[in-house]
């Protein structure tokens, strides 16, 4: 375990497949000293700071999938910052949109004005939509982050129905608002602030292996499906008709947990037949991540409400609703914010979505997802639980190889083994993140442009990593 030291230097990846490291972004690298930097932001950061303390790293340049920190080593980013640059660092497309705006003197931020561009992004990203959802789709500009969009998504519920409550479900993450973490399911970021947006009923989220009703596989999901019907239609249940059930089709900081296609497939059809509001949140998922524009369409359904944000700005600030015109009874300044009229995001987020559909991303992220999830679930190693997500979205679970299984054959959740693999990965030029329960998820979240040769050197470099971490005698009960 010596050798996996946080911060260490990457060794010199300027030979990976598909890297002109000649051409890598302007002028030389400048000589800054990443470790002033670093104790700079140490002291005068925030207390909560949550990515340096795991990925102590100074950055100087990014191009394609690669970054470059100011000692001039090379890595290669399976985070995106969290998902959101779909093309990767300084893409042309985005780079060449948000210069020409600049070029074109548009004015910077328009409140909901209109605008050419707007209309564009608009119908961008109406064209995108699957089935019959934009023949009656409305759309509402939201604030800077996903969170924003999804306390409008409630908004919009509730005033549609008249009623109060929300269902929301385990293992969940819609923002870091009071009231997007009333929604949420990790504990540790609410247990401080007391009171938070009350009537939100929580309900299990489906696992095939980590069954939450103890079950596992199909049992477990008709389980689930029959507990919320049940809920709806018992007189003595408890629970009042909720305006809106919120939901992801992947949960993304839960450590990559596809729902079922056929849970969702239920979830809709319940939800439909008593009138209750289904909101999609899509921040993470969407944009051709899993392999589809939506991750909702792996189920083959059409929710009420859809919650995009991150890769829908380019990699600038941007989030949007779009709903059923149905729902479309909340007054005018109902929600607002200054910062919803950012036109280089519309811009940059505009050429996100024409090259997802010109170059057809979400297939490549579907085949270089697979190809990755493939070679992942052949490592052959103790550490390692479960792998599981759809396209360009996947998890590794990391677990203790000594620990007592539980009555589903699942050995115990090992966030200090996750942890250390994360710094075996960032030692060899990988970027990662943990996440997850007890944070022992590795997560990859590349951008949608990796190469599938590119990836057989991210699963290399993991491979190397898993195999140091397996061999420490560091951890309780290891050999």
């Amino acid at each position: 375990m010596d050798a996996i030291v946080s911060g260490q230097p990457a060794p010199d990846s300027a030979g990976l497949p598909g890297f002109d490291l000649a051409s890598f972004a302007g002028q030389p690298l400048r000589q800054l000293d990443g470790n002033e930097i670093l104790e700079r932001q140490a002291r005068r950061e925030s207390n909560a700071r949550s990515y340096p303390r795991r990925l102590p790293l100074a950055l100087a340049e990014g191009r394609g999938i690669y970054l470059r920190d100011t000692a001039g080593q090379l890595y290669i980013d399976c985070l995106a910052a969290a998902g959101t640059l779909a093309l990767g660092h300084h893409h042309p497309a985005t780079s060449n949109a948000i210069q020409k705006a600049l070029a074109d003197g548009l004015p910077l931020q328009t409140l909901d004005l209109a605008t050419p561009l707007k209309d564009r992004f608009v119908s961008t990203l109406f064209d995108l939509l699957p089935g019959t959802i934009a023949g009656r789709a409305k759309i509402q500009f939201c604030g800077t982050s996903g969170a924003d969009a999804v306390e409008a998504a409630i908004k919009l519920a509730k005033t549609a129905t008249g009623r109060q409550t929300v269902v929301a479900f385990s293992g969940a993450y819609h923002g870091m608002t009071q009231g997007t973490l009333s929604l949420m399911g990790n504990l540790a970021p609410k247990q401080p602030l007391g009171s938070l947006l009350p009537g939100v009923q929580f309900l299990p989220f489906p696992q095939l292996k980590r069954c939450p009703l103890g079950l596992g596989g199909e049992a477990g999901i008709d389980a689930s499906l029959q507990l919320l019907d049940t809920l709806l239609t018992d007189p003595e249940a408890g629970v009042v008709k909720p305006a809106a059930v919120i939901v992801e089709a992947v949960q993304g900081e839960a450590g990559a947990l596809p729902a079922p296609p056929r849970w969702l497939r239920g979830l809709r059809e319940l939800t439909r037949r008593h009138g209750i509001v289904l909101i999609l949140d899509e921040v993470q998922a969407g944009m051709g991540r899993t392999g589809r524009p939506f991750a909702f369409e792996h189920a083959g359904i059409e929710p009420d409400v859809i919650v995009l944000s991150k890769a829908i700005g380019g990699g600038l600030p941007l989030s949007v609703l779009v709903y059923d015109e149905a729902l479309d009874t909340w007054q005018p300044g109902a929600h607002a914010g200054t910062f919803r009229g950012n036109q280089l995001a519309m811009a940059a987020g505009t050429a996100v979505m024409e090259i997802l559909r010109s170059e057809q991303l979400d297939a490549q992220a579907e085949s270089v997802g697979n190809r990755l999830h493939a070679a992942l679930a052949n490592l052959d190693s103790p550490l390692i639980g479960e792998v599981r997500g759809l396209g360009l979205m996947q998890g590794v679970e990391i677990v203790d190889p000594e620990g007592e299984p539980d009555a589903l054959g699942n050995r115990p959740l090992d966030g200090s083994r996750a942890r250390a693999l994360q710094r075996a990965c960032l030692q060899r030029g990988l970027i990662l993140e943990v996440g997850g329960r007890h944070s022992a998820t590795l997560r990859f979240l590349p951008p949608l442009i990796i190469q599938a040769e590119e990836m057989d050197v991210v699963v290399e470099q993991f491979a190397e990593a898993v195999a140091e971490v397996a061999g420490c005698a560091d951890f309780p009960g290891a050999a």
